[in-house]
């Protein structure tokens, strides 16, 4: 598998948000900044709750499947890699990770076929999509715990997939759940969100690399990052975390994040959580922004030197 080192790119953007120029330069900047040479598509579909049974992806605060072959033709024309990520939101602000259904039937209830005869139109169209710009990966989901035990769903649903896309397919399960994942030979990479403390890297760097190898895939993380808060270091998945506004944390994190992974090759690469196609805060806010964004601030140089070093490393491998 190629080293994927990329940045998810528009996550909640509205339809129609390729309509105006804003995103170009975003996209360019974040090329410049980061280096890197991957954009992930998150395409979020909603439902309403975490209990609802209809998976909505034709509404204006989903992006479009132009949207996609919109930012993919940009993406191509700066000599970039496109991976496209289906996810879900629940409107009520409900994570995602605690959709979940009665496993046995109970009359009057909403139940799993219903939910994944949604789900899965809506991802087999994205993947029609994907298939139509000739995307490098399709993801079928992404940190869905509470379904990641419905191992017969989910072979049936990436064999539909595979049936309209030909690219090489992963699933995004969330952070310490590697090990709970029993369908991963269904896939063709292994990925997580590796939102992992500055002080357990190794550890779990170690865990993954054992799950991959137990079931003979490539891994890498498809989404990585920190706040600039102090003491997001420690809680990088926590992006409500209240910490005080602090730079010196996110670049830490960074920094000893892509140390890690040049320790541990056979974990094939990340993706950075996040830049924003239509909201980038003016340079001149970055000392001041406390989110995950990497724009303007130290950690985007940490990135920057992560990437010639792993360009380079990838050509003496190929040569």
């Amino acid at each position: 598998m190629r080293y994927l080192n990329g940045c998810t790119f528009g996550f909640m953007s509205r339809r129609g948000f390729t309509e105006r120029e804003e995103w170009k330069t975003s996209l360019r900047l974040m090329q410049q900044e980061t280096g890197c040479d991957t954009v992930v598509l998150p395409v979020a579909a909603l439902q309403d709750h975490a209990y609802s049974t209809k998976v909505d992806y034709d509404t204006p605060d989903v992006m479009s499947m132009d949207d996609v072959r919109a930012v993919a033709k940009e993406a191509r024309s700066l000599g970039l890699r496109v991976v496209v990520k289906a996810m879900v939101n629940c409107r009520d602000g409900y994570w995602r990770a605690y959709i979940r259904f009665f496993d046995s039937f109970v009359p009057t209830e909403p139940t799993w076929a219903e939910w994944f005869a949604s789900y899965g139109e809506f991802v087999v169209a994205l993947a029609r999509t994907a298939q139509e710009i000739r995307a490098e990966m399709f993801c079928v989901g992404c940190e869905m715990v509470g379904t990641d035990h419905r191992a017969e769903e989910w072979r049936a649903l990436i064999a539909d997939v595979r049936k309209v896309y030909t690219g090489p397919v992963t699933y995004n399960c969330d952070k310490f759940q590697e090990n709970n994942v029993t369908w991963w030979d269904a896939v063709d990479a292994i990925s997580s969100s590796g939102y992992y403390p500055i002080d357990r890297l190794d550890e779990h760097f170690t865990r993954i690399e054992q799950v991959a190898e137990k079931f003979d895939r490539p891994f890498f993380f498809m989404e990585s990052g920190c706040p600039s808060r102090r003491g997001s270091e420690y809680v990088p998945n926590n992006w409500r975390f209240g910490g005080e506004q602090c730079l010196d944390s996110q670049t830490q994190w960074y920094q000893a994040y892509v140390d890690a992974l040049l320790r541990h090759p056979k974990i094939r690469g990340s993706i950075w959580w996040d830049w924003s196609a239509m909201h980038l805060y003016p340079i001149e806010k970055a000392a001041t922004d406390s989110g995950y964004g990497l724009y303007g601030k130290p950690a985007a140089k940490v990135l920057r030197e992560y990437s010639q070093a792993v360009a380079g490393r990838e050509n003496r491998d190929e040569g």
